[in-house]
């Protein structure tokens, strides 16, 4: 292997753990509790189901990144293809998605860091110090840009990987294969806004083109790849998670989707003995958050050099890079809850708008009203962006149901949190 396919194969590997590092962050952590009142095989079901959708949008985005210019990013691409309405909304959602996710990320991760300063060091530091130093040091690794951030990435990403099997061996045996035959399918539906955060990766793809060098089946296979990897990971979690924590009692699933602002490593240390597990939990948190948070920052850069014409020179960059940080800060500091609440409104909102209806948009008039050549094309034609269009829209609304407090299709699931008084959980 020569020196060129040797650096070929070794951007892809970086990309797809790029992708599924993006989709395997904090999202994890909550996704349990919102799967696990619905049981693992309605939850599997559903989230099989949701990586397809979600797949398939990164796909089109492909297409479509690849009819413009390297460095086009959604702005141009909605600015051109829809116009000045699609451009707006675009401009509004994109920033919605980019700045919750990462002040979750920065929420999450200040948290983390200030308790292992004083865990391991002795070093008692305010969750707001402890954001600071987040979003100082890993906010540095992106404006080396995305060759530097792929590199480390892959190294976080293994490091994610390595403390994930940890933390599912030491549970394998504590897994009990009667809590797995819990079935409410008709609660299942909630997953669904939460679970298009969990694949959310679509805002790094322009990105991922020119990282690429446009090659075409590089790209297919990292969009594949990354999200599958992504599923794999998700499978074997629901399974161990859902076969240990119970859906009721005072430490099951039910109680903590209520609380909300606790993730389910926290309910998987409570029913599992040993004493290290709670120190390679507290190590994939970190991991899972920092891998998504490297991720969305990248395509946050991006996106608004291209909005704002900004060239990623050293001046530049350092004025992105501020773009980014301080409102990252201000809100990661300033608001309790942030990791959870942002987390919470912008998949089903963000998520469905952004990464699933619009690029479906994009796609249905850019291949039959504007012509635009045929570089690549993901197959299944009208039947396939119909019924994509029809999947996004119905999360859309059941977020919004949600949030609104109409939840008349969700009676079953409000039947489990009635037993622990919690009716009101899924409209927090």
């Amino acid at each position: 292997m020569d020196s060129q396919q040797a650096e070929h194969k070794g951007s892809l590997i970086s990309a797809i753990f790029l992708v599924a590092g993006t989709c395997v962050g904090g999202g994890m952590l909550v996704l349990p509790l919102a799967t696990g009142i619905s049981g693992f095989l309605p939850s599997i079901i559903v989230m099989a189901i949701s990586w397809f959708a979600m797949t398939a949008t990164g796909l089109l985005l492909i297409e479509i990144s690849l009819w413009l210019e390297e460095g086009a990013h959604i702005i141009t691409m909605t600015s051109r293809i829809l116009g000045p309405i699609g451009k707006g909304v675009s401009w509004l959602l994109y920033l919605f998605i980019c700045y919750a996710s990462t002040v979750a990320y920065t929420a999450g991760g200040g948290v983390q860091i200030s308790a292992a300063l004083e865990n391991f060091f002795h070093v008692p530091i305010s969750k707001d110090l402890g954001c600071l130093i987040f979003i100082l040091f890993f906010g540095t690794v992106i404006y080396f840009g995305s060759w530097f951030v792929g590199r480390i990435n892959t190294i976080l990403f293994t490091a994610l990987v390595a403390a994930y099997f940890l933390l599912v061996g030491m549970g394998l045996d504590e897994v009990n294969m009667q809590l797995l035959y819990h079935r409410d399918w008709r609660s299942s539906f909630i997953a669904i806004p939460l679970l298009l955060t969990a694949f959310s990766f679509q805002t790094m793809v322009p990105s991922l083109t020119p990282y690429l060098k446009r090659n075409v089946k590089a790209l297919r296979m990292t969009i594949v790849g990354g999200t599958s990897l992504a599923f794999v990971i998700y499978f074997v979690w629901q399974w161990i998670i859902l076969g240990i924590v119970p859906v009721e009692g005072p430490d099951g699933l039910a109680v903590a989707l209520a609380k909300g602002d606790q993730p389910a490593t926290v309910f998987l240390r409570q029913h599992v003995n040993g004493v290290w597990i709670s120190v390679i939990a507290e190590y994939f948190a970190f991991f899972a958050i920092v891998t998504s948070f490297l991720g969305i920052a990248l395509g946050l850069f991006d996106f608004l050099s291209d909005g704002l014409k900004i060239k990623k020179e050293k001046w530049g960059s350092i004025l992105l890079g501020l773009l980014i940080a301080i409102p990252t800060l201000i809100f990661a500091t300033k608001f309790e809850r942030a990791f959870m609440a942002a987390m919470d409104v912008s998949g089903g909102l963000g998520d469905s708008l952004l990464n699933g209806i619009i690029p479906v948009l994009m796609i249905w008039r850019g291949r039959y009203y504007m012509n635009f050549p045929n570089t690549f094309r993901v197959p299944g034609g009208r039947i396939l962006l119909i019924a994509l269009a029809s999947f996004f829209v119905v999360s859309l609304t059941i977020e919004i149901l949600g949030l609104l407090g109409i939840t008349p299709i969700f009676y079953e699931a409000y039947d489990i949190m009635k037993i622990h008084n919690l009716e009101e959980v899924l409209t927090h």
